[in-house]
């Protein structure tokens, strides 16, 4: 399997950090810019955020589901 979870957890902070530097050197005004939801930066500030979170609540999930079925 190509995309194993350790690729993944390499792959996906690396492609969203350079969506980030792409942004953040095509965009005049970055920081303010960014409060908009057309504009890219807005989505490119999102995703870093977004993915530890889903992993945390995927993992949570997850030994939530061994604990029941072990207990």
């Amino acid at each position: 399997m190509f995309l194993s979870l350790p690729v993944l957890t390499v792959l996906i902070p690396l492609v969203s950090l350079a969506g980030l530097f792409y942004s953040a050197s095509v965009e005049e005004n970055f920081p303010q810019g960014c409060t908009s939801t057309t504009s890219l930066c807005f989505y490119s500030l999102l995703l870093p955020i977004t993915i530890p979170v889903y992993v945390f609540f995927h993992l949570w999930t997850w030994m939530g589901i061994k604990l029941f079925r072990h207990n």
